[in-house]
């Protein structure tokens, strides 16, 4: 039997985070991104709507910011729980989100592993607060304070790793999304030209997943001058098998 699917509304103003939100979300099985907001005035009319069961909310927003946001949500009596996802590091406001309800609070920048931890740990709390009948004080504790333990693939866990600085985990992934898709190997200059970067940024990511073994170097000689190097992605890479296997 399928899990009922837990519908979410984002609240983000910054475009790329919003499309790193959903892309995490909806890796999650069980969750679906039914609307998106720019700002907390429109979030609202988003909640009322639509009706969904969680918000990830940010705060620094122009024309009503989060913490004003979900001051509103309380206030409405909106059956809706909030989740946190903000840059805001400071404990008072931190504090304030946590007192008007906020059942997770995520910094940025974050990883997919810590959204999903939060996101699963909703869902089974969520799950059993529907159900009837009691629980026990141990039972409830291990749901509010126990951490996931569900780890998922984990060929996703050894990508997830800290990446050097001044490389994005958004632009890995779509210099990985354009080599899944591709029969042959490739120039750095290619790949810059195919994902949108410059080369020096394309060879930069590749040096890495060649380093990392997610690609592979082809080396090509011309007939003068020094040879090319060429990439491709290895057989076996997550990647490329959840490719395949579409």
């Amino acid at each position: 039997m399928s899990k009922p699917l837990i519908r979410v509304v984002l609240i983000e103003d910054d475009l790329m985070v919003q499309e790193v939100n959903k892309q995490f979300v909806e890796r999650v099985p069980g969750f679906k991104i039914v609307g998106i907001a720019s700002n907390g005035l429109e979030g609202l009319e988003k909640l009322r709507e639509l009706g969904p069961d969680l918000v990830l909310l940010d705060i620094f927003m122009p024309g009503q910011n989060g913490m004003e946001t979900l001051k509103q949500i309380r206030q409405e009596q909106l059956a809706v729980d909030v989740i946190v996802i903000t840059a805001a590091n400071d404990i008072q406001t931190i504090q304030t989100m946590l007192q008007n309800g906020a059942v997770d609070y995520i910094m940025k920048p974050f990883k997919f592993n810590r959204v999903r931890q939060a996101l699963e740990q909703y869902r089974s709390l969520k799950s059993k607060l529907e159900q009837d009948g009691t629980i026990t004080q141990s039972e409830l504790d291990r749901l509010l304070h126990k951490k996931s333990e569900s780890v998922g693939d984990p060929r996703e866990l050894e990508n997830e790793h800290e990446l050097p600085k001044g490389l994005q985990e958004l632009t890995m992934k779509q210099v990985l999304s354009f080599l899944v898709n591709q029969s042959s190997s490739l120039s750095a200059e290619e790949v810059a030209e195919g994902v949108g970067l410059a080369r020096v940024t394309a060879r930069r990511y590749l040096d890495y997943l060649e380093k990392k073994k997610q690609v592979k170097i082809d080396m090509q000689y011309g007939t003068v001058g020094r040879p090319i190097n060429r990439y491709l992605l290895v057989a076996g890479n997550p990647n490329k098998d959840q490719k395949d296997h579409k």
